[in-house]
């Protein structure tokens, strides 16, 4: 039978080496730094996500502040719960229709907002409400945008990127273009697909070309004020006809109730009133 050699006599159980003094000190005092710095950065990383929107990713912006991406998430609306350290904000290809009014209130450090490549049909008054000092640069392009209210900019003063819509040139468009201080890329590709009125020939023309040589708002004027113009004559109508239908109803009374006079008993009083009312009549 052979025997292990830790049982043979004489021999004794081999210890391990004692580590060595440099090894020593990295498990005494480096490892437990490095440990924590790892669990500081998931504790901070934990944090950061607890506040993302579902169906976003959050990072650190490389200018201070968050980065978020929503991008490509199928989204119908603007997600509701965005962190108010948000900078960049990225929303592009998505299903967004429509941006509602203070969809991006609370986010006081936003900076960047990419809406492009969506089917945008509207912009509600009010819909960058709260941007107006931080917002430097806005992409609507690739959507369905016909027009665009200036009250959906508000004050907003922002970069912006308005190429490949299906623009109306009309005077709203016309008033809120100089509210955005376009990228000169993408000033030839504001293209009029309409314009309102009809008969400028704008179609497929630049809008920067038809806003330099016709007043778009000069038509709506001429408009308003036929509108006005008709308004006040069907009202002087109206107060003209009341009137000469209040003289006439007045006069079938009176005649009436001189006639009536005429039938009863000639007295002295009824024959003054006979003769006071034919004077009227």
């Amino acid at each position: 039978m052979v025997q292990h050699p830790s049982a043979l006599p004489g021999r004794r159980c081999q210890c391990p080496a004692m580590l060595h003094p440099v090894g020593f000190l990295f498990l005494r005092l480096v490892l437990p730094c490095l440990l924590l710095r790892v669990l500081g950065l998931g504790s901070g990383s934990r944090q950061l996500m607890s506040g993302c929107p579902e169906s976003c990713y959050c990072s650190e912006s490389r200018d201070g502040g968050l980065a978020v991406r929503c991008s490509n998430m199928n989204l119908l609306a603007v997600p509701r719960d965005l962190p108010n350290q948000t900078r960049r904000l990225y929303l592009d290809y998505n299903l967004l229709v429509s941006v509602p009014v203070d969809s991006f209130l609370g986010l006081p450090l936003l900076a960047e907002l990419d809406l492009s490549h969506n089917r945008l049909m509207q912009l509600e008054p009010g819909a960058f409400h709260g941007l107006a000092d931080s917002l430097t640069s806005l992409d609507l392009s690739f959507n369905l945008l016909e027009t665009m209210d200036p009250e959906a900019l508000g004050e907003l003063r922002a970069q912006a990127n308005l190429t490949h819509n299906p623009w109306m040139c009309d005077c709203r468009l016309q008033v809120a273009m100089p509210q955005l201080q376009l990228e000169p890329s993408s000033l030839a590709g504001v293209v009029c697909n309409g314009s309102e009125p009809e008969d400028v020939g704008a179609r497929g023309v630049p809008f920067v070309l038809v806003a330099a040589d016709l007043d778009l708002c000069a038509a709506l004027k001429r408009t308003t004020d036929v509108a006005m113009l008709v308004t006040m004559f069907g009202w002087f109508t109206m107060v003209i006809s009341y009137l000469v239908y209040y003289v006439r109803h007045n006069r079938e009374d009176a005649r009436r109730h001189l006639e009536y006079l005429k039938s009863l008993p000639n007295k002295q009083g009824w024959t003054d009133e006979v003769s006071t009312l034919s004077t009227m009549v």
